[in-house]
Formats: structure tokens, C-alpha cells, sequence
């Protein structure tokens, strides 16, 4: 039996605490509606994580032992501590793999990870939203088709201040016609990053089987291939290398002969 797929997903968990419709929407919190339709998938080994827990609940202990982290983030970006960031950031460099949705595009971790400062224009009016599957051959859209539709979503739009996708897969149409880049793939270091538009707290998008089917394929493909801590070795060569003149200096330049 092959090793389970260890995955955290890390919410704030705070709009489902206060605001009711959001509550009504996700009683156990959006993490938990995730957990639940990533269980259903064989091979992945779930835990969750949020703001308020001790060290944001991304110890040293949960964060090796992680291989896909899925982060969602909205009304408090700026109180995720830099040294949980900076731990997250060590480990995806390492190999660990990097989900972030929605409104996480604004967490320090993505800008991290990107370098750039992820703005975007957006609109919260309950308008259609319509994904197009731009790579059907693309392990993160087995099982969608051409594209998939819905109802009610927040509007993000272009110009998108990211840095160009390695793999752009999924590009959003709204209502109101805007375009927007909502299925972006990047490595950084021995880690694969995958960010997902959908998600906005106050519609049912993480009960959509399509977002769910989206975000449980990019969980495989994110998985680490290799873990492997960074260094900075002085390097012996595999071969003798052979002695200069004795004129030839350090740096590589001929030092003046001595009269």
C-alpha cells in the first residue's frame, strides 16, 4: 500500500464565525467542507488548521509533516506571523506542495512565493462566473470538460500582478466581462504552486463537485516528488584538477612577474 498524500488545509476561519450567512453556509468552517469532499478521494491523509490555533497551527511538526498545504485567507492577511511564513516558504522550497484560493492571492505566503504584489481589480455582485479548461490534458482538469459554470461569485479581474504561469489552465469569464488568469501553475524551488480563483466565502462555491474535483486533482499533481533541504556546500571536484603556473593567480589573472 503506497504512502497516503498528507495534506493540511489552512483556513482563517473568522467569517464563519461572525457573519451568519457564512456560518450557514460552512457550520464546520470552509476548511471543513473541503476536508470532507477530500476524503472522499483514497490516499490522502487530512488535517486542518487555522488562524487562532497555537502558531496559526503550523508548527514545525505539522509543516514537515506536510506535503500539499491548501490556504485560504481574506480579512486577515496581516496577522499571519512572518516567521510562520517564512517556515511555510522553507518547506515548499523543500518540495512541499502549495494550494492557495481565492482571496489567499493576497496572503503573505503567495506574495512570498511570487515576489510581486498579487493585486487585481474586483467586484462582489453575485454574478456568473464561467471557468474555460484552457489544458484538458492537464492532470488538475481530469474529469472537467470544456468549462464549468457558476452562478454567483465575486468578480476578479485583469491586470493580475502576478508573474507568468509556467502553466496558465483555467481562465474565468464574468457577467459583467471581465477576464481573469483563475488557474495558474508555478514551481518554485523543489515545490510545485497551484492557485484557484473560486471561493468567495459568502456563496456555496467549495459544495461545487467541479471546484472539489479541481482542487482534489491538484493535490496529486502538487504532491512533493522530492524533499530535499537547502545547502550551500563548498563542493570537492570528482576529478584531479590539474595544477596552474605559478603566475596565475587566485582570481584568474596573471600576477605581475617579480623583477
Amino acid at each position: 500500500m503506497s504512502t497516503p498524500i498528507r495534506v493540511t488545509i489552512w483556513n482563517e476561519f473568522r467569517h464563519e464565525k461572525k457573519n451568519e450567512a457564512v456560518k450557514k453556509l460552512y457550520p464546520a468552517g470552509m476548511h471543513a467542507t473541503l476536508a470532507e469532499a477530500l476524503k472522499k478521494r483514497p490516499g490522502l491523509e487530512i488535517r486542518l488548521a487555522s488562524l487562532d490555533d497555537a502558531e496559526h497551527g503550523l508548527t514545525e511538526q505539522v509543516v514537515s509533516g506536510t506535503d500539499v498545504l491548501i490556504w485560504w485567507g481574506h480579512v486577515a492577511h496581516s496577522e499571519v506571523k512572518d516567521e510562520i511564513v517564512t517556515r511555510v516558504q522553507k518547506r515548499v522550497l523543500e518540495g512541499m506542495g502549495l494550494i492557495v484560493l481565492h482571496s489567499g492571492h493576497f496572503s503573505k505566503i503567495f506574495k512570498r512565493m511570487l515576489g510581486t504584489n498579487c493585486s487585481l481589480k474586483w467586484r462582489e455582485a453575485a454574478e456568473k462566473e464561467r471557468l474555460w479548461n484552457l489544458e484538458p490534458g492537464h492532470p488538475i482538469t481530469q474529469g472537467i470538460g470544456d468549462y464549468f459554470e457558476l452562478p454567483n461569485e465575486e468578480m476578479y479581474g485583469e491586470r493580475f500582478d502576478i508573474p507568468t504561469p509556467d502553466k496558465l489552465i483555467f481562465v474565468s469569464w464574468f457577467e459583467g466581462g471581465e477576464v481573469f488568469r483563475s488557474g495558474c501553475c508555478w514551481e518554485r524551488g523543489h515545490g510545485r504552486i497551484f492557485y484557484f480563483r473560486p471561493g468567495h466565502e459568502t456563496y456555496p462555491t467549495f459544495h461545487n463537485e467541479n471546484v472539489q474535483k479541481v482542487i482534489g486533482n491538484a493535490v496529486f499533481w502538487a504532491a512533493p516528488r522530492i524533499i530535499q533541504a537547502d545547502s550551500c556546500p563548498n563542493y570537492q571536484p570528482l576529478e584531479k584538477i590539474a595544477p596552474k603556473d605559478a603566475q596565475f593567480g587566485k582570481a584568474g589573472v596573471l600576477q605581475e612577474s617579480k623583477l
